[in-house]
């Protein structure tokens, strides 16, 4: 028996082998599935109620910060802060922050802590149109407080 080398060619048994591992590997940990229709995308009102539910948020606590007018929706520059002593027993918990008018309505969602020391996000988000952003505050109390904010843009950003 001679022994192997790097350069020697596979043998059959050994290319079977290789082969059989790879396409089991791509059923086991492949993304491909079974085609099926799209679901219906989700609108502003249904997101909306899913967070606030029954509950009547209340307003004046939420502040977004965000130009009046936006040349170009493509990037719309947004700070979200919320009112809260940021303490173990009273802290913001989520902030939802949605548009009334995208495609896609649900622009961010942010987790919070006691630890976090202030409920603020800044980023950036893109807008189809002129539309009104809300975001919505769950605090540890299980209470909801609100923000809206009207947006013109003169450019879409979502294809628009």
């Amino acid at each position: 028996m001679t022994q192997r080398t790097k350069l020697d060619a596979l043998d059959r048994r050994d290319f079977i082998a290789g082969a059989s591992a790879v396409a089991i590997a791509t059923v086991v940990f492949g993304k491909a599935g079974l085609a099926h229709a799209q679901d219906k995308p989700q609108t502003f009102d249904d997101i909306y109620g899913k967070i606030v539910g029954e509950a009547k948020p209340e307003d004046g606590k939420v502040t977004i910060d965000m130009p009046e007018i936006a040349e170009n929706g493509n990037t719309v520059p947004y700070t979200v802060s919320v009112d809260s002593p940021m303490t173990d027993g009273d802290y913001v918990k989520t902030v939802h922050v949605l548009s009334s008018g995208n495609p896609s309505p649900n622009i961010a969602t942010y987790h919070f802590s006691p630890l976090s020391g202030a409920a603020k996000v800044s980023s950036r988000m893109r807008l189809a149109k002129t539309q009104d952003i809300v975001a919505v505050a769950e605090l540890s109390s299980g209470k909801k407080l609100i923000g809206k904010r009207t947006v013109k843009v003169t450019i879409g950003g979502c294809g628009g």
